[in-house]
Order: structure tokens, then sequence, then C-alpha cells
């Protein structure tokens, strides 16, 4: 059962790949660097319908806020350095520093700031080896994780139509078919 932060943690460092993914990222030294969103959702649902452990996750998302350097070609450098220690996970590198101006937002203060302007709470969480140890980063907490619910953060309940598209290019019910995805039509949560 999964239930608890602790839970989770415990979960990814049962899982050989992923610590060594985590370490990799570590060992770069970002600033507030992370990884996110499926990395951690997507083996959190497969335990939870009771699927073996599998590199489920369909990307790597790292996340990392430094103001000092904005400039988009190194987070394409820091994917292409990753890609040649890992070149079956797919990478996603963006600095969370300048990801309000393409989502238009107000700057980000963090990146557990940044978390809290993605799409839906489930997604909003992210894990990091620090020194050997793994840490969670859940600014909504795990509850709509761990309960199999989808639901829009704060941020895209005001972007619901967008949310909404997301959530049927996604399909992930046809995977994960014990979720609940909410809102419901009317508002109202599942």
């Amino acid at each position: 059962m999964i239930a608890t932060p602790s839970d989770i943690t415990a979960l990814i460092a049962s899982q050989p790949a992923m610590v060594e993914i985590l370490r990799a990222v570590e060992a770069l030294r970002l600033p507030d660097c992370w990884i996110g969103a499926g990395f951690v959702r997507n083996p959190i649902w497969d335990a939870l319908h009771g699927f073996p452990w599998s590199a489920s996750y369909t990307n790597a998302d790292v996340v990392y806020c430094d103001s000092a350097d904005l400039d988009p070609e190194l987070d394409r450098q820091i994917e292409t350095r990753l890609a040649g220690l890992f070149p079956a996970v797919p990478w996603s590198v963006k600095n969370q520093a300048r990801m309000h101006l393409q989502n238009g937002d107000p700057p980000y203060l963090n990146t557990a700031d940044a978390l809290r302007h993605w799409p839906e709470t489930c997604t909003a969480i992210a894990a990091r080896s620090l020194d050997g140890r793994i840490e969670l980063l859940a600014p909504f907490g795990i509850d709509d994780l761990v309960s199999l619910v989808v639901r829009p953060t704060p941020t895209f309940a005001d972007k619901i139509e967008v949310y909404r598209a997301r959530i049927a290019s996604k399909a992930w019910q046809v995977r994960w078919p014990k979720l609940r995805i909410g809102p419901k039509s009317g508002g109202q949560t599942c």
C-alpha cells in the first residue's frame, strides 16, 4: 500500500534504475533541481494498480530554478549529456525560472512554486536525491496521487479547457482504469 510520502520515497528507493537516474541528475548540481511529473506519478499509479514495476515514466522531467542563466540552450546541453548516460530515457530539462514566460504566469519563485502552476495536482510532484537521500516535493500533497484522482491545480481551474484537452490527449484511463478524472461537468470534482 502506498499512502504516505515515505511510502513513495521507499518505492523509488527500491528501484535501482530510478535511483541511478536521480543520482545522475544530482551530480549535475543544478540549483533547486528535481525530477517530476510522470517520473514519480506513473510508477505510483502502476503500483496502485498492481502492475509489476517497469520504467513506465513517459519521460524524465528535470526541473530546476536558476534565474542567473535563462538560456534555453543550457537545457538542451543538459538533455544531451543525460541522454549520453541513459539513452533509453526520454529526457526533458526545463529551467523553471523562465517557464512562466511560456505559460503566461507571474515569475516562479522556485521549483515548488513552478509545480503549483502545473496542470494536475497528481502531476505536481517531484523527487530528487540529495546526499544519497531521496526527497519528495509535492506542493499539493500526495492525496490525489495515492487516491488515483486527477484534478486541475488551482492555476488550471482557470484554464479548464487546456486541462481537459491535456487529459483527453494523455488517455491515462486506458492504462490506469481506476483513475477518477475531475472535474465532472458542472464543476463537480470526481
